[in-house]
């Protein structure tokens, strides 16, 4: 029999609508019976592709008698991060408060007004880790909320209070923009910088891929350290273990130091960050094996993260046959039987294969010899080293076909999607491959389609032809962006009428008339405090987002309101940004280029191509670039009107900061009046 769930649409309810739990979806029915019978709420938070939430579920919510004790003692909520991270956000604020740390699954205990009062990640269903059985749990609460209402009452006061300061915002508006800031940023990255093994921090080890984008940014600007730190970061992670050499893409995190074992899940969201990530180190420095990375990783998504109308999934699991990463190792003797005899013996001894394995008796696929060595072993030359390898994995590639795939998460959800329109948006342009020029155009056009009301309210989530969820800033934020991505690979003015509305919509949405903004829109439903999170974290923050899509607004429309809306946000950050660059690595990004200088371009005429070139072959993060024939669009930027052809030429206008350049219309000519950036050695 099912439970409530089974009526929902996101993947993560729907795998617990079988279980005997009485589950409720998160809305008026179940606070309202929570209320009626003076019973605390259990709130259970979590996603589809994570393993100990699977592994929770199994041990305890699909265990008779747990569920009977759950059924009797609380009403029971289950929401899905990923669609509601308003709610994951505020409780899990309250989580950290109460315990240290965070993670999921989350389980939170609340009192009938949705004010969490004690809570933690995952129970075990005997006392084990250190930890207390769930069910031990769930008895103490319910005692505790039965004999000690004015202690839990207290309780949850405080959290509620901490929670409202922890969104308060910042103070420091009028502070002037301040250069040192980058130069403090990098330096604080190189000093906590792991030059063994790549990357900062240490076991769970996670990508940064904000951090790394920051660095080229500062490369681009001639820094040594940057690109040195940055290059390195991406070269350690592309050997393998948390990169899938075999299918391309990237697993969430590294369970130890050395990038080799992953928490074998991918998230649409990571994928498309470290594929831009790859790709403008590429553009920076030529080197192939990170165009090679990137093309791997865009066509793992095209291929197992795409609707057929141009959505793109939100995650693989980690799991497949009860197992993690059951789909993705490999023993010698699988090896063999999927590749011929010279194939294989390649691929063993590159990736260092032994019958003990580096993972449970099997192997994670991981670089151990470089090229050189690889070489030398087989007698072959070195540049022939990676296509012969690139082969291999496409064999490795057609027998892990036949294998139980992990499970997908098919929902859409707005803000990944964007992030992942500007990846193909910007990798078709910059590899001249219109291939991804067309996906990230179906990705666009799904979008707008099926997310964005006729009432112009934006929605979170889509599957199976039902959206919901109004959207967050974030959703917004990375949209805008995308489409302006996009408007630059596709030079549609369709395309850029619909980011500027919805950086319209963003302002009238989640504005704070004292600077900076709110995650939820002001038609959200109340909630025990209005969340905004200003820290990035696995994904850009929905401020710092806003603040560049406004930063860019400002350079293609010259309308000083997006500028000053995007400086009040970003006046506060300065200290921020310097203490703790990890975590709020997009806001680097976003300073960066509102230090500028912008090249602001325009180009008209009947054939653009030999000037658009010129914008794409070098990696050029503080640019903006308008293209159209001549007379423009009338929803195309300020940027492009007003501006004569010279001599009835395809004419070039580069502009900074409301001063032009004269007009040209020879490539070289362009060439010269461009920012100087391009190509800087691989350390």
């Amino acid at each position: 029999m099912t439970n409530r769930l089974a009526h929902e649409n996101s993947p993560y309810l729907l795998q617990h609508k079988d279980n005997p739990v009485d589950w409720y979806p998160w809305g008026e029915e179940a606070l309202e019976k929570a209320k009626a019978e003076n019973k605390p709420i259990f709130l259970s938070i979590g996603y589809a592709a994570c393993h100990w939430c699977h592994v929770m579920e199994h041990e305890s919510f699909e265990d008779e008698p747990t569920a009977a004790l759950m059924n009797d003692l609380f009403v029971n909520i289950k929401v899905d991060r990923e669609q509601r991270p308003d709610l994951d956000n505020i409780y899990m604020k309250a989580v950290v408060a109460m315990t240290g740390q965070g993670g999921w699954p989350m389980s939170v205990f609340l009192t009938p007004d949705g004010e969490p009062f004690y809570g933690g990640t995952y129970f075990p269903p005997e006392r084990r880790y250190n930890m207390p059985a769930f069910r031990e749990v769930l008895r103490a609460v319910a005692e505790a909320w039965e004999q000690d209402r004015e202690g839990i009452g207290e309780q949850a006061g405080r959290l509620k209070t901490h929670i409202a300061r922890e969104f308060s915002g910042l103070a420091g508006q009028g502070q002037a923009l301040d250069p040192s800031v980058m130069d403090a940023a990098v330096m604080k990255l190189a000093q906590n910088y792991d030059w063994r093994n790549g990357g900062w921090g240490k076991a769970p080890k996670f990508p940064q891929p904000m951090a790394i984008e920051f660095l080229l940014q500062r490369a681009a600007r001639g820094e040594k350290m940057a690109i040195d730190m940055a290059l390195h970061a991406l070269q350690s992670m592309a050997r393998g273990g948390m990169y899938d050499v075999a299918g391309g893409g990237f697993a969430r995190y590294s369970v130890d130091d050395f990038w080799l074992v992953p928490h074998f899940e991918k998230m649409l969201y990571d994928n498309a960050q470290l594929a831009c990530a790859y790709l403008h180190a590429w553009r920076l420095t030529g080197e192939p094996a990170f165009r090679r990375v990137t093309e791997e990783t865009l066509d793992f998504v095209a291929r197992e993260l795409a609707h057929p109308d141009g959505g793109f999934y939100s995650s693989l699991d980690a799991d497949s046959e009860g197992e993690e990463g059951k789909f993705y190792v490999w023993t010698p003797d699988e090896i063999k039987a999927a590749l011929p005899d010279n194939q294989a013996e390649l691929v063993i001894a590159a990736y260092g294969v032994t019958e003990k394995g580096n993972f449970e008796g099997q192997n994670v696929l991981q670089r151990a010899l470089d090229d050189e060595a690889v070489a030398e072993q087989f007698g072959v030359p070195v540049d022939q080293v990676p296509e012969r390898l690139s082969t291999a994995h496409e064999g490795l590639l057609a027998a892990r076909a036949g294998r139980v795939r992990p499970g997908t998460d098919d929902k859409v959800l707005a803000s990944w999607n964007g992030l992942m329109l500007r990846a193909f948006a910007e990798a078709g342009r910059y590899l001249k491959n219109p291939r991804y020029t067309d996906i990230a155009k179906r990705n666009g056009a799904f979008l707008l389609a099926h997310l964005h009301r006729e009432d112009g309210r934006l929605l979170r989530a889509w599957r199976e032809g039902q959206a919901a969820h109004l959207a967050y800033l974030e959703d917004y934020g990375a949209l805008a962006l995308g489409l302006l991505a996009l408007y630059q690979s596709d030079p549609d003015p369709n395309w850029f009428a619909a980011a500027r509305r919805l950086v319209d919509s963003l302002l009238g949405l989640f504005s704070d008339p004292d600077g900076g903004f709110y995650d939820t829109g002001e038609d959200h439903e109340e909630l025990l405090v209005r969340p905004r999170d200003l820290q990035d974290n696995a994904t850009p923050s929905g401020s710092s987002l806003a603040v560049r899509a406004l930063l860019a607004l400002a350079a293609y429309t010259g309308d000083g309101a997006y500028r000053q809306a995007a400086e009040n946000a970003l006046s506060p950050m300065n200290r921020l940004l310097v203490q703790y660059p990890t975590a709020f690595a997009n806001w680097l990004c976003t300073y960066d280029f509102a230090l500028g200088p912008v090249d602001e371009v325009a180009i008209l005429g009947e054939d653009t191509g030999p000037l658009e070139a010129v914008l794409w072959e070098a990696y050029r993060p503080r640019m903006v670039a308008a293209i159209s024939a001549f007379p423009p669009d009338p929803q195309s930027p300020e940027l492009l009107h007003e501006r004569p052809l010279l001599d009835g030429k395809t004419t070039a206008y580069v502009c900074r900061g409301f001063v032009c350049e004269r007009p040209v219309s020879q490539a070289q000519d362009l060439q010269n009046q461009l920012v100087p950036t391009g190509k800087s050695p691989i350390s």
